[in-house]
C-alpha cells in the first residue's frame, strides 16, 4: 500500500502520528478504524486497538498518545472502554509503576466482551418495550391487524437473534 493510499484509508489523519511507526502498525491501524466504522465505534478506539494489536510491546497511556497523536482524555477513555469489553490485558512491566496493556487477540474474546457489552443490553430492554408494543396494538381499531402483524414479525426478529447469537458466540469460539 502506498503512502498516499495509506493516508486516505486512515483518513487523513497521519500528520498526528509519530513518524516511528511501521508500515505495518499504519495498516493495522487503519484496519480497525474501519472496523471501528462498521461497528458504529468511535474513530479513536480503532486506533488505539490497532495500535496495540500491531505493537510487540505492552504500551502505556502515555506511549499510546505520542504514537497516535490524540489527547490524553481521548486515549483513556479508549483504553478504559476496550479494557471494560475485554479486547486489552493489563499487563507488567517490570521496573515500571504505569499500567501497560496488550491487545486480546482471542476472537472468542473479543466477540463475547461486544456481545455483552454492546448487543445484550440493548436485547434485553427491546424485550421490555417489545412487550409495550405488543399491548399497544389496538385490536379494534381498522389499522389493528397491520399493527399486530408487525408487533409479531418483530417478535420473530427477537426470536430469531436469541436463537442466533449463541450460534454467533461459539463460532467466534472456533478461532
Amino acid at each position: 500500500m502506498s503512502g498516499e493510499v495509506l493516508e486516505q484509508r486512515v483518513g487523513g489523519a497521519m500528520d498526528g502520528r509519530d513518524d516511528a511507526l511501521s508500515k505495518f502498525q499504519k495498516c493495522s491501524i487503519a484496519l480497525f478504524v474501519n472496523a471501528a466504522a462498521a461497528l458504529s465505534l468511535p474513530r479513536s478506539v480503532g486506533e488505539i486497538f490497532g495500535l496495540f494489536y500491531s505493537s510487540e510491546q505492552a504500551l502505556s497511556l502515555n506511549e499510546v498518545t505520542a504514537h497516535l497523536g490524540i489527547s490524553r482524555g481521548s486515549a483513556s477513555e479508549g483504553i478504559r472502554w476496550l479494557r471494560g469489553m475485554g479486547a486489552l490485558k493489563q499487563v507488567e512491566v517490570p521496573g515500571n509503576r504505569r499500567e501497560h496493556f496488550t491487545a486480546e487477540t482471542s476472537l472468542r474474546k473479543l466477540a463475547s466482551g461486544y456481545l455483552r457489552d454492546r448487543i445484550d443490553p440493548h436485547l434485553e430492554a427491546g424485550q421490555g418495550l417489545l412487550g409495550e408494543l405488543g399491548e399497544a396494538v389496538d385490536d379494534g381499531a381498522k389499522c389493528g391487524g397491520f399493527q399486530r402483524a408487525r408487533a409479531n414479525q418483530v417478535a420473530s426478529w427477537y426470536r430469531f437473534i436469541g436463537r442466533a447469537l449463541p450460534v454467533i458466540r461459539a463460532l467466534a469460539g472456533k478461532f
